[in-house]
């Protein structure tokens, strides 16, 4: 129930606010998508949303897996036909294979489908299609449609509803909920018809942007193949078991062919295909056409000229990070460290060359997760020796050694990491953890100076406040502490908690100008949120049991 509510939540949250917008304007000719809400106010819906999805605890937020995912669809989007549009991708801990676009530029994906993809190009096709579903504009037309279809076919539903009322007897029951379904089965195919209507034009644009960031525009084809056997392996009718994407983006034979067709065409416009026959036999090459300064992909259209020689330079294609960051996810999206033990258990069983380096990375994140850091850090050396400038054993590594008691070679080797990258949003975020867990004045006034230069471009970040304000706290700082905790509360989808927390803290005695000047700041920014909220009968949970 707790997604549908969700669902219906943002539905009204969104759709209300736009009827007297409507109603006071003259008709419009054609799609009026794009003046129904401003860029800024779709950025506030799609930051509202994300605050509702951690409410709900559905987000998996990580720095090294959103450090990844980030530079993945970052790179997608300024290859985008909209470059200039702001972002932002996050993951979601359920392994159902699944991917969303809405409002803002706000895309989200399953931990599934990424556990699901053989190579990161299927992810990046995959976000591709979605950054196309934004550059088109067809969320913001979604929200229009609904705006208008909803209204007559409620209406049309609550006369049958009345009319199989007044008819009496014991059927009235199964009357009433045959016209429910039968007004939501209309809605519901109006919906699915819209979206097949354009889930052809997001294949065709993603197809070209993910061409443009240097992945292989086959990666579309051949995962849309995948998700369409796996519907066709689950014929029987357990609707369970088919991949909420499938129901979203349905899948055709016709669409993949045209998945094909397209990176074909794209091969072509690249390479050109020589054949070259000699005594010997006959040898087929592919020579690029593009000039030899020139970066893999295509020169995205869509970019200012200004920009093109800037980003002609940035290095194109898959991260290289893709099998790290699925064995870390395959760990922190399992239900328990022990399952996600058992699991790669299985995988050693079915393999016949055993795990491979990034498996035994996952293995020793889920020993650690289990409490038992002494095996994971035996188990991670060898692989940071064999692989010595990767991050994702290097970070693990340190976290073994901290939760093993040994505090000195931990704290060493974050250090030494952190001035090799000192802007590295990952170590500082980790590196700032270990040290509020290793608890203390000290370790909390070094947790303050790694994230301090974070500050400024974590503002919404839940992560970086909760652990600043643990850093404030064994600092002896409590009004910061208090501050960054409220800050936390809020992003985490709890704005009446952090409301209260921050009326609380303007009590103490001991605040400076400063501080009662950013805590007022933040209640006036707050209060109409809360008041809102209060407006619609909700209320947090955690308060009113109180």
């Amino acid at each position: 129930m707790r997604p549908a509510l969700l669902a219906l939540a943002l539905t009204l949250s969104i759709a209300a606010p736009l009827a007297p917008a409507q109603e006071s304007r003259l008709p419009d000719i054609g799609s009026s998508a794009g003046e129904l809400l401003t860029p800024a106010r779709q950025a506030e819906y799609g930051g509202m949303m994300l605050r509702e999805l951690r409410n709900y605890g559905y987000l998996l937020e990580d720095p090294l897996l959103d450090e990844w995912l980030q530079r993945m669809g970052g790179r997608l989007g300024a290859d985008s036909d909209q470059p200039r549009q702001p972002y932002r991708f996050f993951l979601l801990r359920d392994r159902q294979i699944n991917a969303f676009a809405t409002l803002g530029g706000y895309i989200g994906v399953n931990a599934g489908l990424i556990l699901t993809a053989e190579q990161e190009d299927e992810v990046a096709a995959v976000l591709a299609h979605e950054i196309a579903h934004v550059t088109q504009q067809h969320v913001l037309r979604g929200v229009e449609r609904a705006q208008r279809d909803q209204i007559p076919i409620l209406l049309g539903m609550l006369g049958a509803i009345v009319l199989a009322q007044s008819a009496g007897g014991t059927s009235s029951g199964d009357a009433s909920q045959a016209a429910m379904v039968s007004a939501m089965g209309l809605m519901q195919q109006r919906q699915i018809d819209y979206t097949r209507s354009n889930e052809s034009e997001a294949d065709r644009v993603g197809i070209r942007t993910l061409a443009r960031a240097g992945y292989d525009p086959d990666a579309m084809a051949g995962f849309f193949e995948r998700m369409s056997q796996a519907s066709r392996g689950n014929r029987g009718g357990d609707r369970e078991l088919t991949p909420d994407y499938l129901r979203t983006h349905p899948v055709t034979t016709t669409r993949i062919s045209e998945a094909r067709e397209r990176a074909e065409q794209i091969d072509r416009e690249q390479n050109l295909t020589v054949t070259t026959t000699t005594p010997g036999g006959s040898l087929t090459e592919r020579i690029p056409r593009r000039p030899a300064n020139t970066p893999p992909g295509m020169l995205n259209p869509m970019l200012p000229d200004a920009l093109r020689p800037l980003l002609a330079d940035l290095p194109k294609g898959g991260t290289g990070q893709f099998d790290w960051a699925r064995e870390r996810l395959r760990v922190l999206s399992a239900d328990t460290p022990v399952a996600a033990v058992a699991e790669y258990e299985r995988i050693r069983q079915a393999s016949p060359t055993g795990l491979g380096d990034a498996q035994k990375y996952g293995l020793a994140l889920a020993r650690m997760r289990a409490n038992n850091p002494s095996a994971a850090a035996a188990d991670l050396a060898p692989l940071l020796e064999k692989h010595p400038g990767s991050l994702w054993p290097a970070l693990a590594l340190a976290e073994a050694e901290s939760r093993s008691g040994r505090y000195a070679a931990a704290n060493q080797r974050f250090a030494a990491m952190l001035r090799q990258a000192p802007d590295n949003r990952a170590i500082a975020l980790t590196y700032a953890r270990i040290l509020n867990e290793q608890g203390g004045g000290e370790a909390g006034k070094r947790a303050q100076a790694v994230l301090r230069p974070l500050a400024a471009s974590s503002a919404d970040d839940p992560v970086f406040q909760q652990g600043l304000g643990r850093a404030n706290e064994l600092a002896g700082d409590q009004a910061r502490a208090g501050e960054a905790y409220a800050e936390a509360a809020y992003l985490n989808g709890r704005a009446e908690q952090a409301l209260l927390q921050l009326q609380n803290l303007k009590k103490r005695e001991d605040l400076d100008y400063y501080a009662r000047a950013r805590i007022d700041a933040r209640i006036a920014a707050i209060t109409p949120e809360v008041l809102e909220l209060h407006r619609q009968g909700i209320k947090d949970p955690d308060l009113k049991r109180r």
